[in-house]
C-alpha cells in the first residue's frame, strides 16, 4: 500500500509507511529514526512485532520494504544523495546507488524501483537494480511527489506535470513511455496515490479540498470528494483500501476522513413519495441548468467515515486494511504511535479506537528466533548476489538516458551495481530469482 513519510519533533527524524503482503493478512510497517529505522509486522489488532532494528546508518529519513520480503531500501541524512538497498535478514548489502541530488522519495513493487530527485526521476528494475531510465527535466518537485502502482503487472508511475497547476503526469514504467497527462486541479499537487490493481488513481491539491478519482489508463474522473470547504490543509496521506472501496485522506487537522466509492444506479428502488424526496429530486434536475463548476460541486460527496485524533498540527500515515476479517483503519503519527480503528462498512460514521501500539520502544522481535535455527550466513556481498564473470574496473559509472547510453557526459559517482540476479531468502519471496538476458553490466564492490 502505498506510502508517505512523516516528521517527528522527537525522537528527530520519524518515516512510517504501510505495505500490505498481497494474499496474505500480515501487515508490514516501516519507522525510520534518529538511531536507524524498525521494521513490524501486524497480524492482529493485538499482535505488533518488531521484525528487525538496524543502528548501523543515523538519521533514516527513507525505509521503504519491499512488501513483506527482506528487500529494504534505506537513505539517511547521513548520505541524503545515496541510496542502500540490503538484505536485511542476513545483513548484507545489495547494492547502493548515488545521485546528483538529494533523494526525496523512492517507491518500489515487484518490478521496478523508483528514486524521485527534485527535478529527474530514476527508474531501475527491482530484479537486478539496473538503471533502466531517467525521466530528465521533471517540473521543479520538491516533496519529491510521486506514486508507483503496487501491481507489477503495469507499475504505472505518477508524478506532478507542471509546479504551477494541477497537472498529473502518467507513466508506463514496464514499457518505459508515456501513457497520458491528467488535468486533476486548478493548483500543484500535494497528494496521489493508486489503487491495489492500478486501475485508479487519486488526488489532492495544496489547498487539501476536493480529492478526486481518475481512471488509468484513460484519465476520466470518476468520482470527486470535497474534504472541506472552511480552510486549507496539507494532504499527508492519502490511500484506497485494497478492495478499493474506500479512500482514506489525512492531513494536518486532527480528523481523517474515509470516502466510500460506490456507484449509483437507476435501478434503486422508488423512494417514497415524501416532501423531501420531491424537492430532492427537483433540486437534482436543476442542477442540469447550473454551470459545470456550480452543478459538480452540489453532487459531491461527504466524508462516508470520520475519525478525530487527539493532536493536530502533525503530519501522519494511514492504511485501510482487513484485520481479523474485520475493516479497520491504521494511523501511524509522528510521536511514534500506532493506532488501530474499527470501521463501520455499512453506515461509516466516527470510527472506533480499539488499540493503541507504542513504536518506540523496545519491542519483540522475530528474527532472532529465526536465526537462530540457521548457519551463520557470511557477511558478504556474494551472499545475496549471483555474480557475472566480467565487470568493469573503473570507480565511477556513467549516467544512463533513456536508451542506455552516456547522460550528457555526467558521471554519478560511485554507483554500485547489483552484478546479477537479487537473491532473497527462498524462490516464495520477491522479487524471483531468475536470469537477467541482455542489459549493461555494473559494477559490485564486495562488503
Amino acid at each position: 500500500m502505498p506510502r508517505e513519510a512523516v516528521d517527528a519533533p522527537s525522537p528527530g527524524v520519524f518515516k512510517a509507511r504501510f505495505d500490505e503482503a498481497l494474499g496474505n493478512l500480515i501487515y508490514s510497517l516501516a519507522i525510520g529514526t534518529t538511531t536507524g529505522y524498525k521494521l513490524f509486522s501486524l497480524s492482529s489488532v493485538e499482535q505488533l512485532d518488531q521484525v528487525h532494528e538496524s543502528n548501523e546508518i543515523p538519521d533514516v529519513y527513507i525505509v521503504e520494504r519491499l512488501f513483506s520480503s527482506s528487500l529494504v531500501v534505506v537513505v539517511s541524512h547521513a548520505k541524503p544523495q545515496q541510496m542502500n538497498v540490503y538484505h536485511f535478514k542476513k545483513g548484507t548489502e545489495i547494492c547502493n546507488y548515488s545521485y546528483s541530488s538529494n533523494i526525496l522519495s523512492i517507491r518500489l513493487n515487484r518490478q521496478r524501483l523508483i528514486v524521485c530527485l527534485e527535478e529527474s526521476i530514476y527508474i531501475h528494475n527491482i530484479k537486478d537494480m539496473k538503471l533502466l531510465k531517467t525521466i530528465m527535466d521533471t517540473p521543479p518537485n520538491a516533496t519529491g511527489l510521486c506514486a508507483l502502482s503496487i501491481n507489477h503487472a503495469n507499475s504505472y508511475l505518477a508524478y506532478p506535470g507542471s509546479a504551477t497547476s494541477g497537472e498529473i503526469a502518467l507513466y508506463d514504467g514496464n514499457t518505459l513511455k508515456t501513457a497520458c497527462t491528467i488535468p486533476a486541479h486548478d493548483g500543484p499537487l500535494a497528494a496521489l496515490t493508486f489503487n491495489s490493481t492500478g486501475s485508479k488513481l487519486a488526488s489532492a491539491s495544496e489547498k487539501g479540498t476536493v480529492i478526486r478519482v481518475f481512471s488509468i489508463p484513460g484519465g476520466q474522473k470518476l468520482y470527486e470528494f470535497r474534504r472541506g470547504m472552511k480552510r486549507y490543509v496539507n494532504i499527508s496521506s492519502l490511500v484506497f483500501s485494497m478492495d478499493s472501496q474506500f479512500l482514506c485522506a489525512s492531513s494536518n487537522t486532527e480528523t481523517v476522513h474515509i470516502f466510500k466509492l460506490e456507484h449509483l444506479t437507476d435501478s434503486r428502488p422508488e423512494e417514497p413519495p415524501t416532501w423531501s424526496g420531491y424537492m430532492g429530486k427537483m433540486f437534482q434536475a436543476a442542477t442540469n441548468y447550473l454551470p459545470a463548476q456550480v452543478s459538480g460541486m452540489i453532487n459531491q460527496d461527504r466524508a462516508f467515515a470520520t475519525v478525530r485524533l487527539n493532536t493536530s498540527g502533525q503530519r501522519n500515515v494511514c492504511a485501510l486494511s482487513t484485520i481479523q476479517k474485520l475493516p479497520r483503519l491504521l494511523v501511524t503519527t509522528s510521536d511514534g504511535h500506532l493506532y488501530i480503528y474499527n470501521l463501520d462498512p455499512q453506515d461509516g460514521g466516527e470510527c472506533v479506537l480499539i488499540k493503541k501500539h507504542s513504536l518506540l520502544g523496545s519491542g519483540k522481535t522475530e528474527e532472532n528466533k529465526e536465526n537462530d535455527l540457521q548457519p551463520p550466513v557470511p557477511q558478504s556481498y556474494a551472499a545475496t548476489v549471483a555474480r557475472q564473470s566480467t565487470v568493469p574496473s573503473t570507480s565511477t559509472m556513467p549516467g544512463y538516458s533513456e536508451d542506455g547510453g552516456a547522460l550528457r557526459g555526467e558521471v554519478i559517482p560511485e554507483h554500485e551495481f547489483a552484478t546479477g540476479p537479487v537473491c532473497l531468502d527462498d524462490e516464495n519471496e520477491f522479487p524471483p530469482i531468475i536470469l537477467c538476458r541482455g542489459g549493461q553490466p555494473g559494477r559490485a564492490k564486495r562488503s
